[in-house]
């Protein structure tokens, strides 16, 4: 189970209010939420009012592994609260047997081949017609 710490979205049409919450990364973005840590109103009339985020909550569900979105962890250094850039995920290097490599090198090779051929068809075509043009002139 992956904990996500994303924005829930909450207010009425035209004037968007969201909460901070750590979600079940599974759940939908309104859906159940396992803990509320936190309001963001951009429409606040003073920027004191705008953002208040519960950090103690917030680095304990970090420590526990849970994953910030990109906004999460803009808010949160908005507040102040220093939250550890999220890691990278490795890609998993693909391996290939060597039979499957040979067969796409063989299938490159054989469609390069093809190219060439219908190139040259064409300048052996545009040669053909220029000649033709050059016989009627005279």
């Amino acid at each position: 189970m992956v904990v996500m710490i994303r924005l829930k979205r909450t207010g009425r049409r035209n004037r968007a209010c969201f909460r901070l919450n750590a979600i079940e990364g599974r759940n939908p973005r309104d859906g159940r939420v396992l803990e509320n840590l936190g309001l963001y109103d951009p429409l606040a009339p003073r920027v004191e009012d705008q953002l208040r985020l519960r950090s103690e909550r917030i680095l304990d569900w970090v420590g526990r592994g849970a994953r910030l979105s990109e906004t999460a962890v803009a808010l949160c250094r908005r507040q102040g609260i220093e939250v550890p850039a999220p890691s990278e995920r490795k890609k998993r290097a693909r391996k290939r047997s060597a039979t499957k490599t040979a067969a796409k090198e063989a299938r490159f090779r054989t469609i390069l081949k093809a190219k060439k051929e219908r190139a040259g068809a064409r300048a052996a075509a545009k040669l053909a017609a220029a000649k033709a043009e050059a016989s009627k002139e005279e």
